[in-house]
């Protein structure tokens, strides 16, 4: 690909970039969020139309894709980071649809060729299953799976994975390592998109680095190490920094006594004061969402006693909980966070709408436009078009936007579940910066994270979860990846993490 460029109402997303992939080879795309690598894997698509002047050689000839059916028959597949598969649907459907796109509207389906093409394809990635199974009962590395057995199915020779690990945990990545591999063995080329450094430089061969959507340059992995690509990517030096003091904090906003939902969680006691960072943490399934959304009132729990301030209270859903000023964002920003066909304005406004009615119940349009306004300069939301949707931007700032919709019913309390997930290293540490500022002002904030380094650098103190209960607490200035990953694992500060275990990754997922 040479000299794309894109240019959207108000916004040039990019400006003549390049991109040259080699047959069998992981080629990382990288940079900041913002900085157009999604608007470049939308035109290898199809979805999106270059400027004019924009060149693709495919295998060596002149290329031209229109539409997306365009660069599935040259054999290129994309796998979104929220995959594209059809949860009522069996695996074999999964998998064979879309190959019959130039056919007769009114031909049959082959349902046994459907079968064997399934099978074939599921076969060459050793991946075992009854190909009638519905989709919706598989797990998401299992349904990962399904998309890359799609894109054999189509004999592709180019697979885009966006963001494949974000939602795996620590065995089923180095699963993911291991098909990459057997893919490059078959000559078939992927582009990797990920914001955690360390699995880039575990698969890739090769990294291109876009900016502000210029083409800041490709590079072999050997030249490169992690501080000189986050220089790349940022133009600055970036790095975490664990927060190296507790704050005791204020005034005790929320109380959890024994607190027991069958199945989530058990006898869940701590304290949240004014003007804290309480991180929670702990491997996937420890009911660390599951605790959150029962304070949020989405999951109601069968024992134990909540506190607001002093006082006992029950929070019976999200509508009262707002009333009682705790805000939640969710781990899953374009699922439970946003609207994503809605405009940043309707976003941001959208829990304090009664807010904004005048007498006749009609919203008073200049004081939401002023409210978004106010959260994109404070946010920094990139571009700074509040008419903008939602969906049309990069991953770090709708985060940004999910921020700006809860900060808007000025929450006492809020609860973060993975604050940072899927956005690069830059937008991470604006989020960090303003999760602290936050508890500065007195806001008592919980933030629940896999990413060890992130919950060492916001938090005032940490509880490990483990099997649904606290496994063990940490202040600040005695907590190490090491005793965090000791309390998740074996539910002891004391016990020998392995040299092997996922601490070496910087994640407990």
């Amino acid at each position: 690909m040479t000299n794309i460029s894109k240019t959207f109402p108000g916004v040039k997303a990019l400006d003549d970039v390049s991109l040259r992939i080699k047959k069998g080879e992981v080629h990382a795309l990288i940079g900041e969020n913002g900085a157009g690598k999604s608007t470049l894997i939308k035109i290898l698509a199809g979805i999106y139309k270059p400027d004019q002047g924009a060149k693709f050689l495919f295998e060596g000839k002149e290329a031209q894709i229109h539409k997306p059916i365009d660069a599935t028959l040259k054999g290129i597949s994309i796998i979104y980071q929220d995959l594209s598969l059809f949860s009522n649907l069996s695996i074999a459907e999964n998998i064979y649809i879309g190959r019959d796109s130039n056919k007769k509207p009114w031909k049959k389906v082959n349902w046994g060729e459907m079968e064997a093409v399934a099978k074939k394809a599921l076969k060459e990635l050793d991946f075992e299953i009854d190909v009638h199974t519905p989709v919706e009962k598989l797990s998401i590395a299992q349904q990962q799976l399904i998309e890359i057995a799609r894109a054999l199915a189509f004999d592709s020779k180019l697979i885009v994975m966006d963001e494949p690990t974000s939602s795996l945990s620590s065995g089923e990545v180095e699963k993911l390592y291991k098909v990459i591999n057997k893919l490059k063995q078959r000559g078939i080329s992927i582009i990797f998109v990920s914001h955690k450094l360390k699995e880039l430089f575990t698969v890739s061969d090769q990294f291109t680095v876009l900016r502000d959507g210029k083409y800041v340059g490709s590079y072999p992995a050997a030249e490169l190490d992690e501080d000189k690509l986050i220089t790349l990517m940022v133009g600055r030096q970036v790095q975490y920094e664990k927060n190296q003091q507790r704050i005791a904090g204020g005034q005790t906003l929320l109380e959890l006594h024994q607190l027991s939902k069958d199945g989530n969680f058990k006898d869940i006691s701590f304290e949240l004061k004014a003007g804290e960072v309480l991180g929670i943490t702990g491997l996937v399934g420890s009911g660390r969402t599951e605790l959150a959304q029962a304070i949020f009132g989405m999951n109601k729990p069968d024992s134990g006693v909540m506190k607001l301030s002093g006082q006992p209270v029950r929070i019976k859903s999200s509508v009262d909980a707002v009333k009682h000023k705790i805000a939640y964002i969710p781990e899953s920003r374009k699922t439970q966070g946003l609207i994503l066909g809605q405009s940043i304005i309707n976003n941001i406004s959208l829990p304090i709408l009664h807010q904004l009615r005048d007498r006749l119940g009609l919203i008073k349009r200049k004081k939401e436009i002023g409210l978004a306004n106010h959260y994109v300069e404070t946010l920094d939301v990139r571009p700074a078009l509040p008419q903008r949707a939602a969906g049309d931007l990069s991953g770090g700032n709708q985060q940004k936007v999910v921020i700006g919709k809860w900060l808007s019913t000025k929450p006492q309390i809020l609860i973060i579940d993975e604050p940072t997930n899927g956005i690069d290293i830059g937008a991470k540490t604006e989020i960090h910066k303003l999760l602290r500022q936050l508890a500065k002002e007195g806001m008592g904030i919980i933030v629940i994270s896999s990413e060890l380094p992130e919950v060492l650098a916001v938090s005032d103190r940490i509880l490990v979860m483990r099997h649904g209960k606290i496994a063990g607490g940490l202040n600040i200035e005695e907590a190490t990846q090491e005793n965090i990953m000791n309390y998740a694992l074996f539910g002891s500060q004391n016990a020998k993490t392995e040299t092997n275990s996922p601490v070496s990754k910087g994640v407990i997922a």
